[in-house]
C-alpha cells in the first residue's frame, strides 16, 4: 500500500461527538502546557534544591530537547499503533513524569521527571490527527482547530498557573495537581475514544523511513512546513526579549506583570478554531496568506512597543493571531495530503515547527545582545517576510500539483 494511500482507518466509531472533542483539547493542552512550569519556577526550584539558577534552568532545555526526540520517534507509533492505546499510555507516561517532579527531592530526580514528561507529552500531537481522522468529511480542519485551541491555552496558562498555585504549597504543587488531572482526563478518553488503526504492513523502521519519503513526494508538505516554522521563529524572536524589554525602563514590569501581558496570546487559540472552519471551507490557503501578510505588518507595533505598553500588548495580540492562523491553515493542507500517514505527516510538520521556534529563540537571544530591540524586531520582520514568499510559492506548488492531478 502506498504511504499516500487515501483510505481511512479502521474505527469502530468514525465521528467525533462535541464533547469528546472538548476532552481531547483538555488532554493536549495537559500535556504540552506540563513543559513549561518550570519558566517562571526556576528560582523557586533553584533554592529549595540548593542549586545554582543556570543549573535549574538546563530543566526548560531538557522538556525541549526531549518533546523534539518525542515527535520524531513516538508521533509516527501513530501510523503503526491502535491511536486510542497509543495516545492513553502516552498521556499515563507524562503524568508519571509529572509527578516525579512534583515529588523530586533532588535536581536529578526533577531532570529525570521533566524529560520523561517532555518525552511523552507528545500524545498531544498524537491525538491532534486522530481529531481529524475521527472528524466527519469536510470538518477535519475544524476538529484541528479546536483541540490545538486546547493546546495552546494550556501552554498560555501553564506559566501563570505555576506562580498562582506556588503559595498553596510550593513550587511542586502545579506538578501534582496536573499528573493528577491528566491521569483522570486520561481514563475518560480510555472510555471515549474508539479503536483506530491503519492497515498497512509496515514495521517501525519503514514508518520512520517513509517521512523522508512523504517529503519528497508531498511538495506542498514541504511549503506548509517552511511556512509555519518561519513564522514560529518569527514569534519567538520577541519571547527570547520579551522579559527584557518589559522588565526595563519605561515599562519596569515586575514577573507577574510580564506573564499577564504574555497571556494575551489566549486570543491565538481562539484564532485557531476560526482558521480550522475557514479551512473546512476551502480557505486554507487565503488564511495563510492574510495571516503571512499581517505577521509582517506587527513588526511595525512591535517597533513602537520599545516606547508604549499598549503598541506592545497589541503587536503580541495581533502577531499571535497571524501565527494561529499560518499553522492550523497549514495544518489542514498537511493533512489531508496523506491520510494514512497523518501521524508521520504529523512528525514532520510539527519537527519543522519546533526546530522553526527554537532557531528564533536562538536569534532573537543574540539579537538583543548585538543589536538591542531594534535588531530583534529586524530579524523578526525579515523572517515574516520570508513566511509571505513561501506561501506564494505554495501558491505555485498548489497550482501545479493540481495541473499534474488533472493531467493524470
Amino acid at each position: 500500500m502506498s504511504i499516500t494511500d487515501s483510505r481511512p482507518p479502521t474505527s469502530d466509531r468514525p465521528t467525533l461527538s462535541g464533547g469528546l472533542l472538548l476532552v481531547m483539547a483538555v488532554a493536549t493542552g495537559l500535556c504540552v502546557g506540563g513543559n513549561y512550569f518550570n519558566q517562571p519556577l526556576l528560582d523557586s526550584i533553584s533554592t529549595a534544591l540548593g542549586v545554582d539558577q543556570s543549573t535549574a534552568a538546563v530543566t526548560v532545555t531538557l522538556s525541549q530537547v526531549f518533546y523534539g526526540l518525542g515527535l520524531l520517534f513516538l508521533v509516527p507509533l501513530g501510523d503503526l499503533l491502535d491511536r486510542r492505546v497509543l495516545s492513553v499510555g502516552l498521556m499515563v507516561l507524562a503524568a508519571m513524569g509529572q509527578a516525579v517532579c512534583g515529588l523530586a527531592p533532588t535536581i536529578g530526580w526533577l531532570m529525570v521527571g521533566t524529560a520523561t514528561a517532555g518525552l511523552f507529552s507528545v500524545a498531544a500531537q498524537v491525538l491532534v490527527p486522530f481529531a481529524a481522522a475521527l472528524a466527519e468529511p469536510g470538518r477535519a480542519a475544524t476538529a484541528v482547530g479546536t483541540v490545538m485551541s486546547g493546546l495552546m491555552v494550556g501552554i498560555l496558562l501553564a506559566r501563570s498557573v505555576a506562580g498562582l498555585l506556588t503559595p498553596l504549597g510550593g513550587w511542586q504543587t502545579v506538578y501534582r495537581i496536573n499528573a493528577v488531572a491528566m491521569v483522570a482526563v486520561a481514563v475518560v478518553l480510555w472510555r471515549a475514544l474508539p479503536s483506530s488503526r491503519d492497515r498497512h504492513g509496515l514495521g517501525y523502521g519503514a514508518i520512520l523511513a517513509s517521512m523522508g519519503a512523504l517529503l519528497r513526494e508531498q511538495p506542498r508538505l514541504r511549503t506548509a512546513t517552511a511556512m509555519s516554522a518561519l513564522s514560529f521563529a518569527a514569534a519567538s524572536t520577541v519571547f527570547a526579549a520579551m522579559a527584557f524589554v518589559l522588565a526595563a525602563e519605561p515599562f519596569g514590569l515586575d514577573d507577574v506583570a510580564i506573564g499577564l501581558v504574555g497571556l494575551v496570546g489566549v486570543a491565538g487559540a481562539v484564532m485557531a478554531n476560526v482558521a480550522g472552519r475557514l479551512a473546512d471551507r476551502g480557505l486554507a490557503r487565503a488564511t495563510a496568506g492574510v495571516g503571512s501578510l499581517v505577521l509582517l505588518a506587527s513588526w511595525a507595533l512591535f517597533g513602537l512597543g520599545a516606547h508604549s505598553l499598549v503598541a506592545f500588548v497589541s503587536a503580541i495580540l495581533v502577531s499571535d493571531i497571524a501565527l494561529k492562523g499560518v499553522h492550523v491553515s497549514n495544518q489542514g493542507v498537511v493533512y489531508a495530503l496523506a491520510p494514512q500517514a497523518r501521524s508521520r505527516v504529523t512528525a514532520v510538520y510539527m519537527t519543522g515547527y519546533f526546530v522553526g521556534g527554537a532557531a528564533g529563540s536562538a536569534l532573537g537571544s543574540l539579537m538583543w545582545a548585538t543589536h538591542g530591540w531594534a535588531g530583534v524586531c529586524w530579524a523578526g520582520a525579515a523572517l515574516s517576510l520570508a513566511v509571505l514568499l513561501v506561501w506564494l510559492l505554495d501558491i505555485r506548488v498548489s497550482a501545479r500539483t493540481t495541473a499534474t492531478t488533472g493531467a493524470c
